[in-house]
């Protein structure tokens, strides 16, 4: 049985023993310290201006939390109880009725302690102590230097706490402490369940099951000649109860519905979930295991929802090395997706309806994998649940990143208690792709020139991700593909930046300043990051300045943008194919522009390369504070341009344009004297099927002039197979008039028009555009867009930028176009495009 102690909780600040200590506050339980001095209004909201400053300093203070809390008869009677922490931020000291039972220095870990002898029916008093983050690391790194980055308070390899917390390039210095997730008594009586393994073996029309049912048995109960046995119930996705007796070690299940990732197949069921489009839920079965005790009685129960399907990373030598890609009920599928960090740094704030909105957006944007980063903490139990629904692969980092780590003999028994408590309690799910040992450890000890490491320190990054968690994984989990590091070629220090090999993070774009043009000199196996940063839209940017802060270049606004001359960049980027814009909303609506364009320059490429290439991962799908940053969904979910346009470029069935011409500089008018016998102007398309079905299509395909009007046209027939790309001929345009025409491409099912894109071959700064005179009108969920001429990324949003719709920040060629409200109010709209930035 479980008792939860959540509620009668106070907390206050520890002064030393100079100072008296603060007053007493209500507290929330699970919670934090930022999260109830909030609520009491103890402090500033830490993300308005730089009160994070603030925030900061209140961290270097020891807390003290006690709760009164009664216990049931019932429960007093078990044999044996355990009072169960299953998140504890981070160094906490316990106690209970005035007795210490220990300490816990590590946030991602489970902490149980034997409180049988200790409990009463009334007056119980539980008290944890939170010692100060900042305090500990500062004084383990004046001991012991460790490599971390810029951007982070020294010393932070030196606790398993959520590394970001002590700031990022996304985020800011906020190390919060709290009792973080649930606090339970749990009574037993002779044995309950650790866990159970449920295993996959699949055959021609069936899939068995194996269960491994973990008891944890009563010492004096097993001297007693006690025993158990167990019963298992399954439900199937349509809510059929099959019961099995007798411990069964395997199952079987015939004519199993397969477990697919988002967008692949049509066997899920559809739903309309809040906010967004309808989606796919992918069929699960529950398991139900039931624990009995030799005279039948029920003593624990284990009941968990699991995918059928075979997941792993394919790895082939090939003509180009070797290949990298995710293996699916033996296919293998072409990864699209993002990478996620912590949703908040204020931890309480993150819950299941606010991971549900950020998960169902992704899935709604064509996703069929998200990246865990190993900056942040391991996702609650209901971020995968979401996952198994919506078909997102999760490629799980462990909580590992950009550091250097000293294995004492405390850290390695920490860091194997961690993986074992996490992968216990991950590894059922079907949406779980693979582990991954950390975010760019390898790459930073091999090819980072600042990091300096002792000899011990780079051999502890052997022992870490070559063997002690190989050596956990094969103890708890040895079915699902483990990978050393991100990026990697397989680890052991071999070249993990190579590009025919592994996953790879490309930064040359963005932190080396190179144009986005070079993707298209890349042929990565699987991008696994890779970025463009943006601004966020107005609204969000008036959430943290005042109006003198509204300035890209202001104090308040760099403040809010971690990443060193982040906003010089991002204005560098947006100049290299936008005009300068005259107004500062209009600048944040170019620099997402800017970061959407480059993003689906990458992303289309790689798709139109499938086989070679075989999985984009962008860097980041969301923010965890209100922020300058790499992010498509901003922190109060607003989309930016690059969320529609993944949502255009992750499409199943897509269709994409290498055009000659735009961006090698044959239309800039100081280049062309001296290249212009070297210009080429033509295109090429390709169309994507990322579907297990073949598609007998047509692609049609025009030039235009900058109203709009057709020039010249043709229609062709395509075959797509499942699981491939097509390239349609080369057609060469010599004579198209660069800055006064462009193309239009379409996709078409019958006369359906399933994708559809634009090119110029100039550059939208060059190119001569007029005035589409953009109009709307809105009847119940639609809204129709008018154009007299062209209009390039036209946006849509109200007064409050809240909408969310089915599509947003396209192109137009003249005519109409409707467009589905999913959520929010429309009011009075306004629309805008590129003919505006000037």
């Amino acid at each position: 049985m479980v008792q939860k102690i959540h509620e009668n909780w106070k907390m206050r600040q520890i002064s030393d023993a100079s100072q008296k200590s603060a007053e007493w506050i209500p507290a929330v339980v699970p919670g934090s310290v930022y999260n109830d001095l909030l609520l009491n209004k103890k402090m500033e909201d830490p993300y308005w201006r730089d009160n994070e400053d603030k925030a900061f300093v209140l961290m270097e203070k020891d807390y003290e939390y006690i709760a009164g809390f009664s216990v049931t008869h019932k429960m007093l009677g078990m044999e044996n109880v355990l009072l169960r922490f299953e998140g504890l931020d981070t160094l906490a000291e316990i106690s209970l009725n005035g007795v210490d039972l220990g300490k816990a220095d590590n946030m991602h870990r489970t902490w149980e302690f034997d409180v049988k002898d200790l409990l009463k029916g009334e007056g119980n008093q539980l008290r944890v102590i939170l010692r100060s983050p900042i305090n500990f690391v500062n004084s383990a790194f004046d001991k012991c230097y460790v490599h971390s980055v810029d951007h982070s308070l020294y010393g932070f390899p030196h606790l398993r706490k959520c590394h970001c917390s002590f700031g990022w390039d996304h985020g800011p210095r906020l190390p919060d402490a709290g009792i973080w997730r649930d606090i339970k008594l749990v009574g037993f009586n002779s044995a309950r369940i650790d866990n159970v393994f449920v295993t996959q073996k699949h055959r021609k029309d069936s899939v068995d099951l194996g269960i491994q049912v973990e008891v944890f048995i009563n010492q004096h109960s097993v001297k007693n000649g006690a025993s158990c046995s167990y019963k298992v119930f399954i439900t199937d996705p349509k809510g059929k109860i099959e019961e099995f007796d007798n411990s069964p070690e395997t199952i079987s299940i015939k004519n199993p519905e397969l477990w697919w990732p988002n967008g692949l197949v049509n066997n899920a069921e559809s739903s309309q979930l809040p906010g967004t489009q309808p989606l796919k839920i992918q069929p699960l079965y529950t398991v139900k295991v039931i624990l009995l005790s030799a005279k039948g009685a029920e003593l624990d129960v284990w009941e968990h929802r699991v995918g059928l399907r075979t997941l792993t990373i394919s790895r082939q030598k090939d003509k180009w090395g070797e290949s990298f890609a995710h293996e699916v009920n033996g296919k293998k599928i072409f990864g699209m997706g993002a990478n996620y960090i912590p949703e908040d740094y204020i931890l309480p704030r993150v819950n299941a309806k606010r991971t549900r909105k950020l998960l169902e957006q992704c899935a709604a944007a064509n996703y069929n994998i998200i990246r865990v980063w190993g900056g942040g903490y391991y996702p609650d139990d209901y971020f995968f649940d979401i996952c198994d629904e919506l078909g997102l692969i999760v490629w799980l980092d462990l909580m590992f990143a950009c550091a250097a780590y000293e294995l004492t003999p405390e850290f390695d028994h920490n860091i194997r208690m961690e993986l074992e408590d996490n992968i216990k309690r991950i590894r059922h799910h079907a949406c779980l792709g693979l582990y991954c040992g950390n975010n760019e450890l390898e790459t930073m000890y091999t090819r980072w020139p600042d990091v300096k490491l002792s000899p011990v320190q780079k051999s502890n990054f052997h022992k870490i991700f070559e063997y002690i968690i190989p050596e956990i994984l094969n103890e708890n989990d040895p079915v699902t593909f483990y990978w050393p590091s991100s990026p990697s070629s397989g680890g052991a220090f071999d070249d993990p930046q190579d590009p025919n090999r592994g996953d790879m993070h490309y930064w040359t774009v963005w932190h080396g300043n190179k144009p986005y043009s070079d993707y298209r000199n890349q042929f990565f196996r699987y991008t696994s990051e890779f970025g463009i940063s943006s601004m966020p839209a107005l609204k969000t940017v008036e959430s943290f300045t005042l109006p003198e802060d509204r300035n890209v270049y202001s104090y308040i606004m760099e403040r809010h943008q971690r990443n060193y001359e982040g906003n010089a960049k991002i204005l560098n980027y947006m100049s290299h194919i936008f005009l300068l814009p005259s107004d500062f909303d209009t600048i944040l609506y170019t620099t997402q522009l800017a970061q959407a364009e480059a993003i689906k320059y990458g992303v289309e490429h790689w798709r139109r390369n499938r086989g070679r290439c075989m999985g984009t991962m962008y860097w980041q799908v969301n923010d965890a504070w209100p922020v300058a940053s790499w992010a498509s969904i901003d922190y109060y979910f607003r989309w930016k341009a690059l969320h529609y346009y993944a949502k255009r470029f992750y499409r199943p069935v897509m269709i994409s344009c290498e055009e000659k011409g735009l961006l090698d500089g044959g239309s800039n008018p100081n280049l062309q004297p001296r290249i212009k016998a070297k210009i080429e102007k033509s295109f090429r398309l390709s169309a994507a099927n990322e579907t297990l079905e073949e598609m007998k299509l047509t692609v049609r395909w025009e030039i235009r002039d900058k109203n709009a009007k057709v020039l010249k046209e043709k229609s062709v027939p395509v075959i797509l197979p499942a699981l491939s790309a097509v390239w349609l001929d080369k057609v060469d345009v010599p004579d198209i008039a660069v800055n006064d025409e462009y193309l239009s491409y379409h996709l078409l099912d019958g006369k359906e028009v399933i994708s559809e894109g634009t090119v110029i071959f100039s550059l939208p700064k060059y190119f001569h555009w007029v005035d589409p005179k953009l109009s709307y009108t809105v009847e119940g969920d639609t809204i129709t867009v008018k154009a007299s001429a062209y209009a390039k990324s036209v946006e849509i949003r109200n007064r409050n930028e809240d909408l969310l719709l089915s599509d947003n920040y396209f192109d137009m060629n003249a005519g109409e176009k409707k467009v589905k409200i999913l959520s929010g109010k429309p009011g009075t709209l306004r629309l805008r495009s590129v003919w505006e930035i000037k």
